[in-house]
C-alpha cells in the first residue's frame, strides 16, 4: 500500500478535538513510552514528509517534543495493509513482532467517520491540507476545469503519470469508462513520475499537491492545479496525529502545542524551510 492509498477513502471532515490546557509543570508526568522523550511515528520513504530523518512531518514532530520539555525519538515505519493495520502497529498496541508503538503518530487524516472505525485511538490536531492536484505542461495540457469529461478528455490522446496503487491511480483507471487506461503510465513514486514528465514520456502527473509540488520544484516549465471535479470522491483531506484513546493529558498536551507552532509562525516556517505551501484545514 503507498502513501495516497491510505487515504482512497477519507472525505474532508472532523477538526481539532476540543482539549483543556495542561499546566507547564505537568507536563513532565505524561504517561510515555519512555521518560523524558516523545517518541513520534511518521511513514517511511514519503517524502518531503517523512523520508530518511527528514521532511516535514519530522519537523513537526520534533517541533512539538521541543514545546513539551522533550526529547524527540523519531520512528519511521513502512506502511501496513491498511492505515487500521498503522494505528494499531504504531499507536494502540504494537506489532505482532514486537515492535514497541509510539507516543503519537503524525499525518493520520482528521475525519469523523475514520475516527468512528478507530475508537482505540483519539485522532486530533489537524496541521495541513492536503489536496489532489495535476502538474502539467501548460503546452500540452489545459487547466482542469469542469468535470472529468471536459477537464481529462486531453489525455485520451496525452500519456499521464500516477503513483502505482494510489488514489489517483484507481481515479485515472476508471474514469470516463476507463478511456484513458492505455494512456496512464505508473511509476513507483511521484519523484520518478517528475523525473518522466521532466524528459517529455508524460504530459502530467496526477497526485497529492504537496508531493508535486516537492518533486516538481527544480524542474521549469511545470504549472500545478488542484483538481476538484464530481468524479473525483476525495479531493482535500486535513492531517493530524493520532494517540491512544485514553492519553487524554498527552492529546491536551500536543494539542497546545501545536497551537502555539501555529501562533508562532513556526508550523508556516517548516514548510516554507522544505520549499513547501502551508495550508491550514
Amino acid at each position: 500500500m503507498t502513501d495516497n492509498d491510505r487515504r482512497r477513502f477519507m472525505r474532508v471532515a472532523g477538526g481539532l478535538l476540543a482539549a483543556c490546557l495542561m499546566p507547564a509543570h505537568a507536563r513532565a508526568d505524561l504517561e510515555l513510552q519512555q521518560a523524558g522523550a516523545l517518541r513520534i511515528a511518521v511513514y517511511a520513504g514519503f517524502a518531503p514528509y517523512s523520508e530518511r530523518g527528514k521532511g516535514v512531518d519530522v519537523a513537526i514532530g520534533q517541533a512539538l517534543a521541543r514545546r513539551l520539555g522533550l526529547q524527540a525519538q523519531v520512528a519511521e515505519f513502512p506502511a501496513g495493509e491498511t492505515m487500521n493495520d498503522d494505528l494499531r502497529n504504531m499507536v494502540w498496541r504494537g506489532h505482532y513482532l514486537g515492535g514497541q508503538p509510539a507516543d503519537v503518530m503524525l499525518h493520520v487524516p482528521v475525519d469523523l467517520e475514520f475516527a468512528r472505525s478507530n475508537q482505540q485511538v483519539a485522532i486530533f490536531g489537524p496541521y495541513h491540507l492536503e489536496t489532489m492536484a495535476l502538474a502539467r505542461r501548460p503546452e500540452r495540457i489545459p487547466p482542469p476545469q469542469g468535470s472529468a469529461a471536459n477537464a481529462f478528455e486531453v489525455f485520451t490522446r496525452e500519456k499521464i503519470g500516477a503513483e502505482l496503487d494510489t488514489h489517483a491511480s484507481d481515479f485515472l483507471l476508471h474514469v470516463l469508462n476507463g478511456r484513458l487506461r492505455d494512456n496512464v503510465v505508473h511509476f513507483r513514486t511521484i519523484p520518478e513520475a517528475a523525473e518522466a514528465m521532466s524528459r517529455g514520456e508524460v504530459a502530467a502527473v496526477l497526485g497529492t499537491y504537496t508531493q508535486l509540488e516537492a518533486a516538481f520544484r527544480s524542474i521549469q516549465g511545470v504549472a500545478i492545479d488542484t483538481v476538484s471535479m464530481p468524479e473525483m470522491r476525495v479531493t482535500g483531506w486535513p492531517i493530524g496525529m493520532a494517540v491512544k484513546a485514553d492519553s487524554t493529558a498527552l492529546a491536551s498536551a500536543l494539542s497546545e502545542a501545536l497551537a502555539e507552532l501555529q501562533r508562532s509562525g513556526e508550523l508556516d516556517q517548516i514548510f516554507r524551510d522544505h520549499g513547501l505551501t502551508h495550508r491550514l484545514p
